[in-house]
């Protein structure tokens, strides 16, 4: 009877080992989107429902047809670009402009710019909060956020947050969590009154990066520059977990169908967990991407990863600064299964 028990066991164990291993050989690299004009890069994003891909891209923003990789078109005029949002409901999108500390507001149908609007200094992220139906940029140097009326173009608040704001996210019901990177803290943010409530220390995670939410679990996760993705209870703001991950991450994505978790590691990998309950995350994979790839948009609708990167020069030795990138060799890679 034992041996039959042990025998059993040693097999199930086996199976989980096999399983484990071929969960890693799932995610791979599917197709490269290669976009030939010059430029560095921030984040970029899934159009709502037009089937585009928006990435930044130095002075501009490329807009691909997000399963082939055409180019759609390029909106201009948006030097220093990090990141891209969208309001659907009245057909309109937002990018915000680091170096011209301002977001350009341009037509959803036809990509041309409807107008600019002034932001605190040096706009980062940028969201479209769904509680208070408004734009909100995170802005590193003035270390603020600004709130934007889409209906009206206008500014309508300015949030300080006590540090360098780098991602935020909201639950979609009055609270909007901000990654502060050189406090390592998340700042909690009441929509009501538009006033920070909060300041959570994240230990053992330092300079916060990437943040992501599954408003199922009341969970966040926080990438971080210290090679750590922190998981926190956005109720009451306790560390709940903190897992290794690569070197570089800027980005942190959620499939809130199939409960996976990813980070953009810029060393040249993508981590890989899986939500099992609110408490409970296990590492499915390490996927090799390329270096330079520290964004990412996860498509929830088709479940792909879209990670932008270049091809680098190389590098003496020992390294003296960063890599130069070779002109012409920007692309996005799109992982799936």
């Amino acid at each position: 009877m034992k041996r039959t028990v042990i025998f059993i066991l040693t097999i199930g164990v086996m199976s989980l080992i096999e399983l484990h291993g071929q969960n890693n050989k799932t995610f791979h690299i599917l197709k490269t989107f290669h976009i030939t004009s010059a430029g560095g890069w921030d984040y970029l994003a899934v159009g709502p429902g037009n089937n585009r891909l928006y990435i930044s891209h130095g002075t501009q923003v490329n807009v691909l047809d997000k399963t082939t990789g055409d180019s759609i078109g390029v909106i201009g005029n948006t030097t220093g670009v990090h990141g891209i949002a969208f309001d659907k409901a009245n057909s309109k999108g937002y990018t915000s402009n680091g170096r011209l500390n301002n977001v350009t507001v341009f037509d959803l149908g036809t990509n041309a710019m409807i107008t600019q609007i002034a932001t605190g200094e040096n706009p980062d992220a940028i969201l479209y909060e769904l509680f208070t139906k408004t734009i909100i940029t995170c802005n590193g140097r003035s270390k603020d956020l600004t709130v934007i009326d889409p209906a009206q173009n206008k500014v309508i608040a300015t949030i300080a947050v006590g540090g360098k704001p780098e991602t935020a996210v909201s639950n979609g019901t009055g609270k909007l969590y901000v990654n502060v990177e050189d406090k390592n803290e998340i700042v909690v943010v009441d929509l009501k009154t538009f006033a920070v409530e909060a300041h959570w220390p994240i230990a053992p995670g330092e300079e916060p990066t990437g943040l992501a939410f599954d408003k199922t679990t009341n969970r966040l996760f926080a990438g971080c520059g210290n090679k750590f993705l922190i998981a926190i209870n956005a109720a009451t703001g306790k560390v709940v977990g903190s897992f290794p991950i690569g070197d570089g991450c800027d980005g942190v994505g959620f499939d809130g169908a199939t409960k996976n978790i990813f980070t953009s590691n810029g060393e040249g990998t993508m981590s890989v967990f899986h939500e099992k309950s609110a408490d409970k995350i296990e590492a499915v994979a390490t996927v090799t991407t390329k270096r330079g790839a520290r964004t990412i948009i996860v498509d929830e609708q088709t479940h792909l990863v879209y990670l932008p990167t270049a091809d680098f020069e190389a590098q003496s030795s020992p390294p003296q600064g960063r890599p130069k990138m070779i002109p012409g060799t920007f692309q996005v890679l799109v992982i799936g299964q």
